[in-house]
């Protein structure tokens, strides 16, 4: 049982640490590389297994980065540049999970999967905007 505490710690962590979100495509590919190099480090070392889920989570969290990163830099060419206030905010409905865009015509949106300050593409009013 000994040997088996720290694969069970590593996923339990990752576990708990995947229901958080980053602000970027970076962060939060860091975030999972590191869950899932710890993990697999953990559980396919027979000797020191501490040692590896150690350098299988700086590895993960690295190679995660770099991808993240590349997903951002893709969404800066789809997105083109910032407007210079930023991107405007949605406003709420009376209805959860739903807001209206900032843009004519003001379609109303379901966005109960987008996590709070994501990025909308409002195809209607022909811009992006974000939720509160």
């Amino acid at each position: 049982m000994k040997k088996n505490i720290l694969p069970i710690l590593a996923i339990a962590l990752f576990i708990a640490v995947a229901f958080s979100s980053c602000e970027t495509a970076a962060g939060t590919g860091a975030l999972w590389g590191a869950g899932a190099g710890a993990a697999l480090g953990g559980l396919t070392s027979h000797h020191h297994s501490g040692e590896s889920a150690v350098i299988g989570a700086l590895i993960g969290a690295n190679t995660g980065a770099i991808i993240g990163a590349s997903i951002d830099e893709a969404n800066a060419v789809r997105y083109g540049p910032a407007p210079r206030g930023g991107y405007p905010f949605a406003r709420p409905t009376e209805r959860p999970g739903f807001y209206v865009s900032p843009y004519p015509p003001h379609h109303v949106y379901n966005l109960r999967r987008v996590p709070p300050g994501g990025l909308v593409e409002d195809r209607e009013g022909g811009g992006y905007f974000r939720k509160p």
